[in-house]
This record gives structure tokens, sequence and C-alpha cells, in this order.
């Protein structure tokens, strides 16, 4: 299954070095600080420097050499993946903070951050963007800056400040020890939120006129805007050939997914190709569709600025009034806002320093969280991640990001859950059975994405040849094929399957249908709240929080509700379900053939030779 399988093997046995541990790494790794030593060896920076040996001074080199096909394709994937939330989160952006901060700030933010984190984080498989979130809370600080009467940048940019050094200390003194509580009922949690913002984007949110399906509305911003300049404009024309762009682009990709294991296109490498660049011919073909068959259709574009340079217009040299909206009788602007935040520009009020000092800590705590989850759920053994995680140090790395974003009047970016998923899930290589049989782990797909996404900067008319329809199947196809994989949208199926025709797995098998629902209701609940708390924009900027209470939540509730067994079925790691069920069937050869694939893996990666005890079928498959 693509995203969240967690099916995936752990190995049991630890009698040797060569054992594994619930993260994927050998026992010796965990030598170094990482994996589930004793915290206080953590702190005090040592996390950091540890996280640092085993990720940066292990596999660095391995990461930035390993190209090929593969990487290709996924980089044209993802940046398709990031080019779209990134031009519309930075429209919303200049609305949100009258044009301080915009699409072009965003996409400089996202290339420059996705260079620097490619080639020197710890988590290289994770990419970084503008989160709702975020922007929120940016958007409170403009307001509370117009109430100071302080400019925003220079507010924000203290703000920033502070997180950062909030952040340096969380990394110093291993912070991160609480996100590494969260199980499989958070990780899901909050990933099934993110999935469901994806696939409403693209298929209709209610509580916006954003998604396909609000084209077929005469109230929609494009079809008003159109209506205004021709009278002749038919809207539903648009909104089929919308509709037909959109959905034909997100189908057409999962067929294209579907072909590796099919018996046509000549060979196997053939259909890896085209498995692999799935989503960038789903692109070309509708785009060219659109610019050849239909091109008297005015479907709606991407909207982009012209020329790379900051979003504020001056109406004059102190540059706090926005050209031509506060000066609508001023021919031309006088100029653009300098790229570097004036610090001291605080009209003569030094206890805004303070202040942003208050407002840092929630704003550390959103940033904390937003990555610290999403780099818990990729983590996950069942992504067969063999190059270990890093929170403290990309704590650290996340810190520098937020300072220099700061400083240059650029939004603040975290972890983006679904193009992390979307990109672990493109490297991987399955069977026919979906489970994951080899991943390629490489720093080359984060840069060379990065880098397509700075030189659009310089080349942003041909960004706009892509109808917006176009990256509303691309947002369909990253929900859709996220779906399926999570535990938590499977055991909400079963309320709707009859008990005799439902999979057969380790939980079904073993714990009565009625007990399944119920732990479903009580997590569907918390899902509901995180949903409520996020539409509210009141509260908004608190959902992170309340994600982070499904942790005390599954720890301390979840053990009244469910008996031992059933919240190891339920929410254990591969090895604890593993290790239950050979307690109940000693005879059981499951958690052997697990073993085997783990080991196998490991051997993989080492460049060592195969034992000649493991079964062909568990080799590993490289790319």
């Amino acid at each position: 299954m693509p995203g969240f399988s967690y099916r995936q093997p752990t190995a049991r046995s630890r009698s040797d070095n060569n054992d594994f541990d619930r993260s994927g790494r050998t026992m010796q790794d965990d030598s170094s600080g990482s994996g589930s030593g004793d915290a206080s060896s953590k702190t005090f920076g040592r996390g950091i420097v540890a996280d640092f040996k085993r990720t940066i001074g292990t596999h660095w080199v391995k990461e930035m050499t390993n190209f090929n096909t593969k990487t290709v394709a996924v980089s044209f994937f993802l940046f398709i993946a990031v080019i779209a939330p990134t031009i519309t989160f930075g429209a919303v952006y200049a609305k949100a903070t009258n044009n301080y901060i915009g699409a072009v700030e965003l996409l400089l933010a996202t290339a420059w951050c996705g260079i620097f984190y490619s080639l020197v984080s710890g988590q290289p498989m994770m990419i970084n963007g503008g989160t709702g979130p975020v922007l929120t809370f940016q958007t409170v600080c403009y307001d509370i800056a117009k109430n100071l009467d302080v400019p925003f940048l220079t507010f924000n940019a203290w703000i920033g400040i502070w997180v950062c050094f909030y952040q340096v200390m969380a990394a110093f003194f291993d912070a991160n020890r609480l996100i590494k509580k969260a199980t499989r009922f958070t990780d899901e949690t909050f990933a099934l939120l993110i999935v469901s913002i994806f696939i409403l984007g693209a298929v209709g949110n209610p509580s916006s006129k954003v998604g396909l399906f609000h084209y077929f509305g005469t109230d929609h911003p494009h079809h008003e805007d159109m209506i205004e300049g021709d009278s002749e404009y038919d809207y539903m024309t648009v909104a089929l050939l919308s509709l037909i762009l959109g959905l034909g682009t997100a189908f057409l990709a999962i067929g294209l997914r579907q072909i590796k294991f099919s018996a046509f296109c000549c060979n196997d490498y053939i259909r890896t190709v085209i498995t692999d660049f799935a989503i960038t011919i789903s692109v070309v073909v509708m785009t060219a569709l659109k610019h050849t068959v239909f091109d008297d259709v005015e479907t709606e574009e991407l909207k982009v600025p012209d020329t790379f340079a900051t979003s504020f217009s001056c109406c004059t040299e102190d540059c706090t009034s926005y050209w031509p909206t506060e000066c609508p009788d001023q021919a031309e602007a006088w100029g653009r806002r300098p790229w570097l935040v004036d610090l001291f520009d605080l009209n003569d009020k030094i206890y805004v320093i303070f202040v942003a000092a208050g407002l840092g800590i929630p704003a550390f705590i959103l940033t904390f969280l937003d990555n610290g989850i999403t780099w818990h759920i990729v983590n996950h053994p069942s992504n067969r991640l063999s190059h270990g995680d890093a929170y403290n140090y990309d704590t650290c790395i996340s810190a520098i990001m937020v300072l220099v974003n700061s400083l240059l009047g650029l939004p603040w970016l975290v972890a983006s859950t679904v193009p992390c998923i979307m990109h672990i899930t493109a490297m991987q290589e399955k069977n026919t059975k979906g489970e994951v049989k080899y991943i390629q782990e490489s720093r080359l797909t984060g840069f060379f994405t990065h880098v397509l996404v700075l030189a659009c900067i310089f080349a942003l008319s041909v960004i706009r040849l892509i109808p917006l329809p176009v990256l509303y199947g691309v947002f369909l196809f990253m929900g859709l094929v996220a779906l399926p994989g999570q535990q938590f949208w499977q055991r909400f199926l079963l309320f709707f399957q009859q008990p005799t025709k439902m999979d057969k797995n380790h939980y079904t098998k073993n714990i009565p249908v009625n007990r399944i629902h119920k732990y479903t209701l009580v997590q569907f609940f918390f899902f509901a709240v995180v949903c409520v708390v996020r539409e509210i924009k009141a509260i908004s900027i608190a959902f992170p929080v309340m994600v982070l209470m499904c942790i005390p939540a599954r720890l301390y509730l979840h053990p009244r509700l469910f008996s031992e067994d059933e919240l190891i079925l339920l929410d254990g790691s591969p090895e604890e379900i593993e290790d239950w069920l050979h307690k109940q069937d000693p005879e059981e050869k499951g958690a052997d053939k697990i073993s085997k694939s783990a080991q196998a893996q490991h051997v993989a990666d080492n460049g060592l030779e195969l034992p000649s005890h493991l079964d062909a079928e568990d080799d590993v498959q490289h790319a």
C-alpha cells in the first residue's frame, strides 16, 4: 500500500550486532545516542551530535551519488506537487499581509530552504513548505503589528529570532522526546487530516471556493472576473472542461502507476520508467489537451507575478503604504521594499522586542509540532528508512531557516506532510501485494526539485501554461494514493462491510468487530476535534496542540477503554504485533520470514553478501 502501511517488517531477533531495533537501525547504531536509550544522554547537545554522526557523517556521500532514472522522475513529480501549493499559499499570504509577503517571497523561501535542507539536513526525505497554521499565525502577527503601530516585517523578524532561539534550546535539551512518544494513533489522526485537506481542496472545499466542483457555481471568482470582461463567457463549458482536466490528470496518473505490474510495454525497464513518470506524463498530456483541442476555453490559470521582485510596491520612500491601493492617484510606484528587514525600525518602541518574545512561544510550539509530527510519521518502521532519524539536528536546521526567512521578510516553512508521504512512496519499490521491498533514500530528489522551483522564479510565464484544474488533479492524486495505506481509513471502512467478508488481518482475526469499531470511534472523535479547531479561524493556530493532545490520550485514556492485547494489535509497532502473534502461535513462521526480509534489507544497504539461508523472495529489489 502507498503512504502509511503498518504491515511492513522489522526484525524480532536481537541476538547479534546485525539485529534491528524498531526504527530499522542496528543496535550498534543506538550506541551513538539514537533509538530508545537513556533520554538524559541526549541532552546538553549530545543528541544533536549523535544525529549528525548517524546521518550526515555516515550516509551523506551515498545519498548524494545514487543518481538514476527514478531520481529524475520523482524530482519532476515533486516539483509539480510543490509548486502548486506554493503559488496558491503565496496568493493567500499576499491578501492576508497587504502584500508584504506574496508568491515571490514564498517561491524564494521554498527554493532556498529546499536546496539547503537537502544538502545539510539529517532527514533528506522530508519536504518543507508553507502550511495553513503557520499562515494563520503570521496573519495574526500582521494584525498585532498594526495595533502596535510597528512595521509588520520588523515585528515578524523579531518573532522569528525568538522562535530560532527556542528551537535551538529544544534541540539542545532533546524536547523531541515528547514527539517520539507518539504512536500510530496520533500519526494517523494527523495524517488523515492532511490527506483529507488535499482531497477536499481538489474536489471542492465546503468552506471556500477551492476545488473542481465549485466551477459549477456562477459565484466562483474566476467566472465573475471572466463575465465582466466577456459577456459571451460560458461558465458551464469551463466547469465541465475543468472537471475533465482535473479528474483526467488524477486517474491517468493512477492508471499509469498500475502498468508496472502489467504485461504491457515491452519490458520491466519501460514499465518502471512509465510508472515513475506517471504524474509528469499526466500533467503534460492534460496541459497539451487544453492548449490544443480546447485552447478557446478560458479555464483558470495560476496567478503568478510577472517579475522576480518583492511583492510590496511602495508609495513613498518610507515604504509604509502600498501602491496603488493606498495611493490611487499616483501614476507609478516609488519602488519595492528592500529584501533585508530593518530590525530597529520599531517607531521607538523597544518593548515590542519582548512582546515578540511572548508571541514566539506559541509560534515555536506551532513549528515544533508541525515538524515533529511529520518527522515521526515519515520515520515509522513501515517506511523502511534505514539511515536513521535526526530530530534534534534537524530542529537546529529548521531554526536556521526560520531565522534567515525572518530577516529577509519571507514566510516560515515547516515539514509538509503529504509531499513527504508522496516522496517516500515514490522512492519505494513494492511487490504485487503492495509490500515495501526497498526504498532509495536520496538527497538528489529534494535538491533537483527545489532547483526547478528556483528556476521557475525566473520563468514564471511558463508556469502559467499549466491550468489550475490540472494541479487540482495532482492534489487529488496525492490524496487518493496516500489514503488506502492508512489503517485508520481501513478500519473506518469496516463500518460498511459485512463481517464475514472483511479482509483477514492481525486485528480482524483476533479482536471482535464491535471492539474494533469502538477504537475507531474514539480515534474519529479526536480527528473531528482537530478538524473543528482547524476550521475555526480564531483558534486554528492551536490545532497542532490538539494533535499533540492525542499522545497523552493514547497513553492514559486508552488503557482504561481497551485491553493491552487490543492496543498492541490496533496501535502497536510492527515488532510488538509480531511478538504477540508469535506468542499465540509459536509455530507461526511469519515473524521469522519478516526477520529475514529485514536482514536482507540490511545486507543490501551495506553491500554485503546475502546469506544462503534467506529466501529468494525476500531479496531486496533495488531501484
